[in-house]
């Protein structure tokens, strides 16, 4: 052990999972005395022991205890406050494989390397897997919610940008349709929950989707109340929209493990897709029926 100790590279890297482990022990024991769920508790105490456990494996060879690093504590619980705990543990978890990569001269200083970087990726992750959220039992509707609105209202405002060309009207105009489809898509996702009799509740189902629908026309609308030039708005809602598209197809790739840029791509083609459309469908209505507003 003090023959690994004596290279400083190899020092300076065992110190430093040292205070990763001792770190997330402490963010793990966070969550499980603040969560309500006793599921929860239970699964975050078992995942804070593993850390500690491998934390002490380190421990073997500094012989030295290692202060957490508060900042990434408090970070990362804002974070599981704010997204949820599912998001913000498997994101922990992933950069945390990333920075503890097998490395040859680790591997071959440290026989306990290999065990615990296999021990990180099955266990914790198997455990990170039993927790249950809430926020990801409705992830469905607030996707039904997100997409509708991307899709539907991306095209809309481009349609309208080209028929009216006033930047004041096309967000009355938008803020007004947006408003109905919102309570038209939350009354149908709970008239779609009740007759499919899941677990889930209808009314936060619907909620959850009419919230997610208000809020995305609302950012992609707030161009037009800012802004003077119909073109520049709705070139800003075009960036905002890819923004939004991007935030969270990353969210739910983590969430869900699954694959970020196929999921990102086909969002961004079918958003963009039918904006594009709407483009020429809004001038040539305004070709056509001689519209000058």
């Amino acid at each position: 052990m003090q023959n690994v100790m004596d290279d400083p590279v190899l020092a300076d890297r065992i110190l430093a999972f040292q205070k990763t482990e001792i770190t997330e022990h402490h963010i793990y024991s966070h969550l499980a005395r603040t969560t309500r769920d006793d599921h929860n508790r239970t699964v975050l105490k078992a995942i804070a022991q593993e850390e500690l456990k491998h934390y002490h494996v380190w421990k073997g060879y500094t012989g030295q205890d290692i202060a957490p690093d508060r900042f990434r504590i408090t970070r990362y619980c804002v974070m599981a406050w704010l997204l949820g705990i599912t998001f913000t543990l498997k994101l922990m978890e992933n950069l945390e494989n990333r920075a503890q990569a097998a490395e040859p001269a680790l591997l071959a200083a440290l026989p306990e390397y290999a065990a615990i970087i296999a021990d990180e990726e099955k266990h914790e992750q198997s455990l990170i897997a039993l927790i249950d959220e809430d926020r990801l039992r409705y992830v469905g509707s607030v996707v039904l919610g997100l997409n509708d609105a991307l899709v539907e209202f991306t095209g809309t405002l481009a349609g309208l940008t080209f028929a009216l060309q006033n930047t004041q009207i096309i967000a009355v105009a938008g803020l007004i349709m947006g408003i109905a489809a919102s309570l038209s898509m939350g009354a149908s996702e709970y008239l779609s929950q009740r007759s499919d009799g899941g677990d889930a509740d209808p009314l936060r189902a619907a909620l959850y989707t009419g919230s997610a629908y208000v809020i995305t026309v609302a950012l992609l609308i707030l161009p037009f109340l800012l802004l003077k030039s119909p073109y520049l708005a709705l070139l800003c809602t075009l960036s905002g929209a890819v923004g939004v598209i991007f935030l969270f197809t990353f969210y739910i790739s983590v969430a869900r493990d699954l694959p970020f840029y196929r999921r990102f791509g086909e969002m961004l083609a079918i958003s963009l897709g039918i904006a594009a459309i709407s483009f020429v469908i809004g001038l040539a209505i305004r070709v056509l029926l001689h519209i000058e507003v």
